[in-house]
Protein backbone atom coordinates (compact mmCIF):
# COMPACT_ATOMS: atom_id res chain seq x y z
CA UNK A 1 0.00 0.00 0.00
CA UNK A 2 1.26 3.47 -0.95
CA UNK A 3 -0.10 6.87 0.08
CA UNK A 4 0.06 9.84 -2.29
CA UNK A 5 -0.82 13.53 -2.08
CA UNK A 6 -1.64 15.35 -5.32
CA UNK A 7 -1.46 19.09 -5.97
CA UNK A 8 -4.17 21.37 -7.33
CA UNK A 9 -5.99 19.66 -10.22
CA UNK A 10 -8.30 22.57 -11.19
CA UNK A 11 -10.19 20.63 -13.81
CA UNK A 12 -7.12 19.16 -15.52
CA UNK A 13 -8.65 15.69 -15.62
CA UNK A 14 -6.54 14.31 -18.46
CA UNK A 15 -3.36 15.09 -16.54
CA UNK A 16 -4.84 13.55 -13.40
CA UNK A 17 -5.59 10.34 -15.27
CA UNK A 18 -2.07 10.30 -16.67
CA UNK A 19 -0.60 10.89 -13.22
CA UNK A 20 -2.60 8.06 -11.67
CA UNK A 21 -1.39 5.78 -14.47
CA UNK A 22 2.21 6.91 -13.92
CA UNK A 23 2.12 5.96 -10.24
CA UNK A 24 0.22 2.76 -11.09
CA UNK A 25 -2.45 3.72 -8.62
CA UNK A 26 -4.49 0.76 -7.42
CA UNK A 27 -7.65 1.81 -5.52
CA UNK A 28 -7.81 -1.61 -3.91
CA UNK A 29 -4.42 -1.08 -2.33
CA UNK A 30 -3.29 2.55 -2.47
CA UNK A 31 -4.65 5.83 -1.12
CA UNK A 32 -4.52 9.28 -2.74
CA UNK A 33 -5.30 12.61 -1.09
CA UNK A 34 -5.77 15.99 -2.73
CA UNK A 35 -4.90 19.43 -1.38
CA UNK A 36 -8.04 21.02 -2.79
CA UNK A 37 -9.04 23.03 -5.86
CA UNK A 38 -10.24 19.99 -7.74
CA UNK A 39 -12.16 22.26 -10.10
CA UNK A 40 -12.20 25.48 -12.09
CA UNK A 41 -10.20 27.21 -14.81
CA UNK A 42 -9.17 23.90 -16.40
CA UNK A 43 -11.07 22.19 -19.24
CA UNK A 44 -12.80 19.30 -17.41
CA UNK A 45 -13.99 20.27 -13.94
CA UNK A 46 -16.89 17.82 -13.89
CA UNK A 47 -14.73 14.89 -15.00
CA UNK A 48 -12.03 15.67 -12.44
CA UNK A 49 -14.53 16.05 -9.61
CA UNK A 50 -16.34 12.89 -10.66
CA UNK A 51 -13.09 10.90 -10.83
CA UNK A 52 -12.01 11.93 -7.32
CA UNK A 53 -15.48 11.30 -5.90
CA UNK A 54 -15.54 7.81 -7.40
CA UNK A 55 -12.17 7.05 -5.83
CA UNK A 56 -13.40 8.43 -2.51
CA UNK A 57 -16.59 6.38 -2.70
CA UNK A 58 -14.34 3.33 -3.07
CA UNK A 59 -12.44 4.33 0.08
CA UNK A 60 -9.29 5.17 -1.88
CA UNK A 61 -9.24 9.01 -1.80
CA UNK A 62 -10.19 12.20 -0.04
CA UNK A 63 -9.60 15.93 -0.51
CA UNK A 64 -9.59 19.09 1.54
CA UNK A 65 -11.57 22.09 0.34
CA UNK A 66 -9.86 24.80 -1.68
CA UNK A 67 -11.03 28.28 -2.61
CA UNK A 68 -12.27 27.18 -6.04
CA UNK A 69 -14.17 24.29 -4.46
CA UNK A 70 -15.85 26.76 -2.13
CA UNK A 71 -16.72 28.94 -5.10
CA UNK A 72 -18.35 26.00 -6.89
CA UNK A 73 -20.46 25.26 -3.80
CA UNK A 74 -21.53 28.91 -3.72
CA UNK A 75 -22.32 28.99 -7.46
CA UNK A 76 -24.41 25.84 -7.21
CA UNK A 77 -26.37 27.45 -4.37
CA UNK A 78 -27.01 30.53 -6.52
CA UNK A 79 -24.89 32.72 -4.29
CA UNK A 80 -22.05 33.42 -6.73
CA UNK A 81 -21.86 34.05 -10.45
CA UNK A 82 -18.95 32.50 -12.39
CA UNK A 83 -16.41 35.00 -13.67
CA UNK A 84 -14.90 35.10 -17.16
CA UNK A 85 -12.36 32.30 -17.25
CA UNK A 86 -14.20 30.09 -14.76
CA UNK A 87 -15.01 26.62 -16.07
CA UNK A 88 -17.76 25.40 -13.79
CA UNK A 89 -20.63 25.17 -16.27
CA UNK A 90 -19.99 21.49 -16.96
CA UNK A 91 -20.44 20.75 -13.27
CA UNK A 92 -23.44 23.01 -12.76
CA UNK A 93 -25.22 21.52 -15.80
CA UNK A 94 -24.31 17.91 -15.08
CA UNK A 95 -27.13 15.45 -14.34
CA UNK A 96 -25.26 14.42 -11.19
CA UNK A 97 -24.47 18.00 -10.14
CA UNK A 98 -26.39 17.75 -6.87
CA UNK A 99 -24.57 14.58 -5.86
CA UNK A 100 -21.18 16.04 -6.80
CA UNK A 101 -21.78 19.22 -4.80
CA UNK A 102 -23.20 17.31 -1.86
CA UNK A 103 -20.03 15.22 -1.74
CA UNK A 104 -17.84 18.30 -2.07
CA UNK A 105 -19.74 20.10 0.69
CA UNK A 106 -18.83 17.27 3.07
CA UNK A 107 -15.09 17.47 2.51
CA UNK A 108 -12.84 18.61 5.38
CA UNK A 109 -10.73 21.74 5.61
CA UNK A 110 -7.96 19.83 7.35
CA UNK A 111 -6.90 16.19 7.02
CA UNK A 112 -4.51 14.48 9.43
CA UNK A 113 -2.44 11.60 8.02
CA UNK A 114 0.27 9.67 9.88
CA UNK A 115 2.95 11.55 7.93
CA UNK A 116 1.46 15.04 7.66
CA UNK A 117 -1.46 17.41 8.02
CA UNK A 118 -3.11 18.48 4.76
CA UNK A 119 -4.71 21.87 4.11
CA UNK A 120 -5.32 23.83 0.93
CA UNK A 121 -3.63 27.18 1.58
CA UNK A 122 -2.04 27.19 5.02
CA UNK A 123 -2.32 27.67 8.76
CA UNK A 124 -2.13 31.01 10.56
CA UNK A 125 0.91 31.53 12.82
CA UNK A 126 -1.34 31.92 15.89
CA UNK A 127 -2.79 28.43 15.49
CA UNK A 128 -1.32 25.30 16.96
CA UNK A 129 -2.58 22.02 15.54
CA UNK A 130 -5.29 21.36 18.17
CA UNK A 131 -6.77 24.82 17.60
CA UNK A 132 -6.56 24.46 13.81
CA UNK A 133 -8.38 21.12 14.00
CA UNK A 134 -11.09 22.60 16.20
CA UNK A 135 -11.59 25.56 13.86
CA UNK A 136 -11.75 23.29 10.82
CA UNK A 137 -14.42 21.21 12.52
CA UNK A 138 -16.48 24.35 13.22
CA UNK A 139 -16.60 25.21 9.51
CA UNK A 140 -17.20 21.63 8.44
CA UNK A 141 -20.16 21.34 10.80
CA UNK A 142 -21.70 24.52 9.39
CA UNK A 143 -21.21 23.35 5.79
CA UNK A 144 -22.78 19.96 6.47
CA UNK A 145 -26.04 21.18 7.99
CA UNK A 146 -29.22 20.25 6.09
CA UNK A 147 -29.58 23.92 5.07
CA UNK A 148 -26.15 25.58 4.70
CA UNK A 149 -27.52 28.58 2.75
CA UNK A 150 -27.67 31.04 5.69
CA UNK A 151 -24.03 30.22 6.48
CA UNK A 152 -22.86 30.35 2.87
CA UNK A 153 -24.70 33.60 2.17
CA UNK A 154 -22.52 35.46 4.68
CA UNK A 155 -19.28 33.58 4.18
CA UNK A 156 -17.44 35.39 1.39
CA UNK A 157 -15.51 38.57 2.14
CA UNK A 158 -12.09 39.85 3.21
CA UNK A 159 -13.01 41.29 6.59
CA UNK A 160 -11.93 40.89 9.27
CA UNK A 161 -8.36 40.29 8.18
CA UNK A 162 -6.86 39.57 11.59
CA UNK A 163 -7.47 36.45 13.61
CA UNK A 164 -8.50 36.66 17.25
CA UNK A 165 -9.82 33.82 19.41
CA UNK A 166 -12.42 36.32 20.60
CA UNK A 167 -14.05 36.49 17.15
CA UNK A 168 -17.52 34.98 16.97
CA UNK A 169 -20.14 34.21 14.36
CA UNK A 170 -19.51 34.89 10.70
CA UNK A 171 -16.52 37.14 11.40
CA UNK A 172 -14.80 34.16 12.98
CA UNK A 173 -15.86 31.80 10.18
CA UNK A 174 -14.69 34.19 7.47
CA UNK A 175 -11.15 34.49 8.88
CA UNK A 176 -10.91 30.73 9.34
CA UNK A 177 -12.04 29.92 5.80
CA UNK A 178 -9.84 32.63 4.29
CA UNK A 179 -6.80 31.26 6.10
CA UNK A 180 -7.42 27.62 5.22
CA UNK A 181 -8.44 28.28 1.61
CA UNK A 182 -6.98 31.59 0.37
CA UNK A 183 -3.89 32.59 2.35
CA UNK A 184 -0.42 33.13 0.95
CA UNK A 185 1.07 35.97 3.00
CA UNK A 186 0.26 36.97 6.55
CA UNK A 187 1.87 38.91 9.37
CA UNK A 188 3.29 37.50 12.58
CA UNK A 189 0.13 38.57 14.41
CA UNK A 190 -2.01 36.53 11.97
CA UNK A 191 -3.26 39.35 9.77
CA UNK A 192 -4.07 38.18 6.25
CA UNK A 193 -2.92 39.82 3.01
CA UNK A 194 -4.93 39.03 -0.13
CA UNK A 195 -3.59 41.22 -2.95
CA UNK A 196 -0.17 39.68 -3.66
CA UNK A 197 -0.27 36.39 -5.57
CA UNK A 198 3.30 36.18 -6.77
CA UNK A 199 5.99 34.10 -5.06
CA UNK A 200 7.54 34.71 -1.66
CA UNK A 201 10.15 37.15 -3.00
CA UNK A 202 7.31 39.64 -3.50
CA UNK A 203 6.21 39.63 0.13
CA UNK A 204 4.58 42.98 1.00
CA UNK A 205 6.16 45.02 3.76
CA UNK A 206 5.26 43.56 7.14
CA UNK A 207 4.13 40.24 5.68
CA UNK A 208 5.79 36.87 5.06
CA UNK A 209 4.70 33.54 3.63
CA UNK A 210 2.44 31.88 6.19
CA UNK A 211 5.00 29.10 6.74
CA UNK A 212 7.99 31.44 7.21
CA UNK A 213 7.06 32.83 10.64
CA UNK A 214 9.53 31.22 13.07
CA UNK A 215 7.06 31.07 15.94
CA UNK A 216 4.06 29.71 14.06
CA UNK A 217 2.14 27.34 16.24
CA UNK A 218 2.12 24.43 13.76
CA UNK A 219 5.87 24.41 13.11
CA UNK A 220 6.45 21.06 14.84
CA UNK A 221 4.10 19.22 12.45
CA UNK A 222 4.63 18.65 8.75
CA UNK A 223 2.03 20.55 6.72
CA UNK A 224 1.32 19.76 3.06
CA UNK A 225 -0.57 22.43 1.11
CA UNK A 226 -1.27 23.65 -2.41
CA UNK A 227 -2.82 26.90 -3.66
CA UNK A 228 0.39 28.82 -4.38
CA UNK A 229 1.03 28.04 -8.03
CA UNK A 230 3.47 30.93 -8.49
CA UNK A 231 5.61 29.35 -5.76
CA UNK A 232 5.44 25.90 -7.37
CA UNK A 233 6.51 22.59 -5.89
CA UNK A 234 8.67 23.28 -2.84
CA UNK A 235 9.90 21.40 0.20
CA UNK A 236 11.17 23.00 3.38
CA UNK A 237 11.47 21.53 6.88
CA UNK A 238 7.93 20.53 7.86
CA UNK A 239 6.30 22.31 4.89
CA UNK A 240 5.59 20.98 1.40
CA UNK A 241 3.80 22.94 -1.33
CA UNK A 242 2.34 20.88 -4.18
CA UNK A 243 0.68 23.29 -6.61
CA UNK A 244 3.09 23.11 -9.54
CA UNK A 245 0.85 25.10 -11.87
CA UNK A 246 -0.71 22.41 -14.04
CA UNK A 247 -3.44 24.84 -14.99
CA UNK A 248 -0.87 27.37 -16.20
CA UNK A 249 1.24 25.03 -18.34
CA UNK A 250 3.39 23.64 -15.52
CA UNK A 251 2.92 20.13 -14.17
CA UNK A 252 0.66 18.06 -11.95
CA UNK A 253 2.57 16.67 -8.98
CA UNK A 254 2.09 13.67 -6.72
CA UNK A 255 4.16 13.09 -3.60
CA UNK A 256 4.40 9.56 -2.22
CA UNK A 257 4.47 10.02 1.52
CA UNK A 258 5.89 6.57 2.24
CA UNK A 259 9.31 7.39 0.77
CA UNK A 260 9.10 11.05 -0.42
CA UNK A 261 9.23 10.05 -4.10
CA UNK A 262 7.91 12.76 -6.45
CA UNK A 263 5.99 12.10 -9.66
CA UNK A 264 4.99 14.71 -12.25
CA UNK A 265 3.21 14.81 -15.58
CA UNK A 266 3.45 17.86 -17.86
CA UNK A 267 0.43 20.06 -18.34
CA UNK A 268 -1.58 19.88 -21.52
CA UNK A 269 -2.64 23.49 -20.98
CA UNK A 270 -0.89 26.33 -22.82
CA UNK A 271 1.76 28.17 -20.83
CA UNK A 272 0.22 31.24 -19.24
CA UNK A 273 0.95 33.97 -16.74
CA UNK A 274 -0.08 32.76 -13.31
CA UNK A 275 -2.80 35.05 -11.97
CA UNK A 276 -4.55 32.98 -9.30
Amino acid sequence: MSTYVVGDVQGCDAELGELLSLIRFDPARDRVYFVGDLVNRGPASAAALRRVKQLADAGAADSVLGNHDFFLIMAHAGLARPHPGDTLDDVLAAPDADALIEWLRHRPLLLDLPWATLVHAGLLPAWDLPEARQLAREIESALRTPDPLPFLRELFGNEPRKWSPDLVGMARARVVVNAFARMRFCSADSTLEFAEKRDRTYAPTGFSPWFAHPERGSRSRRVVAGHWSSEGFRRWPNVTLLDSGCLWGGALTALRLDDEAVFQVPSRQPASLIVD
